[in-house]
């Protein structure tokens, strides 16, 4: 009986020291660091390993200058896509009625020219001159012959000269849809690039007394150091 109150009282004595001996071999057993943690997660096969989305930003670029959009649609900004089709949609009818516009005059223009040198012309047109291009474009409540409006002669003038301003409207809508066309291109490739960029909140300023060396004087000067750090 004596004998195995030896042996509980020596088990319950060494009871520490090898819960201590299992501690250290699991902490040594177990990296506690990121490179172990890295260590570890490079252990996994890649079939285990969850997919990272990152767009390719050259194949955002080309797949949207053959589909207006489609690259951020590779990028997942799908937010974007009404300001990208409304855009491109502005920069049709900014063309197409400029362009109407400047048919309308040009033929207007064309027709009093006429007008003025074809006699024969003439004479069929004042038959019914209401039928006349360069007088439908008359604006509404005015007529050939009005103060405002002047004879052939004084209108035609006029005609060439919105003909030549709507002319300009219709090429700068050009321009502004090609350079509309290269922003969104430009947004595909930024977006790819900077798909996983990590913007923090935290930005913390701090402000420190230092010592700035003179170099015309070997004693220092006090200043304040003032520097931002991006966790």
């Amino acid at each position: 009986m004596h004998k195995y109150r030896y042996i509980v009282a020596l088990f319950i004595l060494l009871l520490p020291f090898g819960i201590m001996a299992q501690r250290s071999i699991s902490r040594n057993s177990v990296p506690s660091d990121s490179a172990g943690i890295h260590k570890l997660v490079e252990l996994i096969p890649d079939s285990l390993k969850p997919k990272v989305f990152k767009p390719d930003p050259m194949k955002s670029v080309w797949m949207g200058a053959i589909i207006p959009g489609y690259g951020q649609i590779l990028n997942r900004m799908y937010w974007k896509l009404p300001i990208v089709y409304g855009g491109f949609l502005g920069c049709a009818y900014a063309i197409t009625w400029n362009s109407g516009k400047y048919e309308n005059y040009k033929t207007a223009y064309r027709d009093i020219l006429q007008y003025q040198s074809d006699p024969y012309y003439k004479a069929l047109m004042d038959k019914d001159i209401s039928k006349a291009s360069f007088v439908q474009i008359i604006p509404r409540g005015y007529k050939l012959g009005d103060v405002a409006i002047g004879t052939a002669a004084d209108w035609a003038p006029k005609l060439k000269t919105k003909q030549d301003a709507f002319r300009r409207y219709r090429d700068l809508s050009m321009i502004v849809t090609v350079a509309y066309y290269a922003l969104t291109l430009v947004d595909a490739y930024v977006d790819a690039q900077l798909y996983d960029f990590d913007i923090s909140p935290d930005l913390s300023l701090r402000l420190q007394p230092t010592l700035i060396n003179n170099r015309n004087d070997f004693q220092g000067t006090l200043g304040v150091q003032c520097s931002f750090s991006f966790k």
